[in-house]
């Protein structure tokens, strides 16, 4: 972009940082490397307890008010009120390209109408599959969200980003023009998650973990999609099997107090520790303090970032197979197994129990460096900005 003014970039998210989750943390890695290739950036987003106007890590964020609703359920759903109508018109009018996450959701909407009707490049970045719920009334209010608020804004889009093949089939079944479509992964800060010498011994004793164990990690929120429920049920298989096994879980989430319930009830309370929210900051030793990574998810996962984040520190993947996570976990990186499935999930919990897991580091190390670094996932971002621009 040489000697050009900076362009002014309104990246348009339903969340973001300090409100911790995978689409914040995308915007977040993407925007602290926009900055640093001359784009002039906001992040619009609702209102979660901070100001109306701050900065994080030196991203500017402006606030929309929104009705936060069914948060406690799980579903992180804003709705933009009359009030916010002001400051989507005025950010959309003084930027020269729009940048929504997520096609569902009202500030996508509200931002895509905006960008047409003042001739605004609008990028859509779709991050996950839908989603199943436990309650089935759920799965018919998302599939009807779909129809009347994500359609339209795949339709509005002028680029559609997936970050992976499930995300690309799902926004295609929706009705997306496959001109538009570009598949871009997620990316992993290589600095930040990466092994680190000494630290299992010493992090095991802090976390009371027996040095001999076999650590299986998984980082999740807590909630019925996430497949915590399938993990506990394999864990009391596996844990019967092989003693030596402790499941490490790290994250919160509104369904904690159940799951803490359900440990107890199984009775395997010593091999299965919660360790409630874990910092950005931390997160790299928990992985180090692993052998291994679990992913036990139901439904509607795009590209999980924690994957990413684990074999960036060597760590291979137990997952099961739903969404995008294929497109990264093969037989060199892991093993993928059927959802929903404790008895599948423990069998191959237990083969990687008993493996020398060692021929894996180095391997998934240099695979994440040369394919899923943020620099490169921001490089081919710029690409497509550029063309609309």
């Amino acid at each position: 972009m040489g000697a050009m003014v900076p362009a002014k970039l309104c990246v348009v998210t339903h969340t973001f940082l300090p409100h911790v989750g995978g689409i914040e943390r995308v915007v977040y890695e993407q925007g602290k490397r926009l900055l640093k290739k001359q784009f002039e950036l906001m992040v619009l987003t609702s209102r979660m307890g901070t100001a109306k106007q701050y900065h994080y890590d030196g991203i500017r964020v402006q606030c929309y008010s929104s009705l936060s609703v069914g948060f406690r359920l799980g579903i992180p759903y804003p709705i933009p009120n009359l009030l916010s109508y002001t400051t989507f018109l005025n950010s959309v009018k003084s930027s020269d390209l729009i940048h929504a996450h997520g096609h569902p959701y009202l500030s996508s909407f509200m931002a895509a109408r905006l960008a047409k009707k003042y001739s605004k490049p609008l990028v859509l970045t779709q991050h996950n599959t839908f989603i199943e719920y436990e309650d089935s009334f759920w799965d018919h209010v998302e599939w009807f969200n779909d129809f009347a608020i994500g359609k339209q804004v795949l339709k509005q889009a002028d680029k559609i980003i997936v970050v992976s093949n499930a995300t690309l089939q799902y926004v295609s079944g929706l009705g997306a023009d496959p001109q538009k479509i570009t598949l871009l992964h997620n990316g992993v800060d290589t600095d930040r998650f990466k092994p680190l010498a000494n630290v299992k011994t010493v992090f095991r004793k802090k976390l009371g973990i027996p040095e001999n164990a076999v650590v299986a990690i998984t980082v999740r929120r807590l909630v019925y999609k996430n497949g915590v429920d399938t993990l506990m049920d394999s864990a009391e298989i596996a844990i019967k099997k092989n003693p030596k096994l402790v499941f490490l879980v790290v994250g919160k989430g509104p369904d904690f107090a159940e799951v803490k319930a359900k440990i107890e009830q199984l009775g395997i309370g010593g091999n299965f520790k919660l360790t409630g929210f874990v910092s950005d900051e931390d997160l790299p030793f928990y992985y180090n303090a692993a052998d291994f990574f679990v992913l036990p998810s139901k439904s509607g996962e795009g590209l999980p970032l924690v994957a990413l984040e684990a074999m960036a520190c060597g760590l291979p993947v137990v997952a099961t197979e739903v969404g995008g996570i294929s497109d990264v976990i093969t037989n060199d990186f892991g093993k993928l197994v059927p959802p929903d499935n404790p008895a599948a999930l423990a069998g191959a919990v237990l083969e990687f129990s008993q493996m020398d897991l060692s021929a894996f580091n180095g391997r998934l190390r240099a695979a994440v460096e040369q394919k899923y670094s943020w620099d490169k996932n921001v490089e081919k971002l710029v690409e497509i900005y550029e063309e609309l621009i």
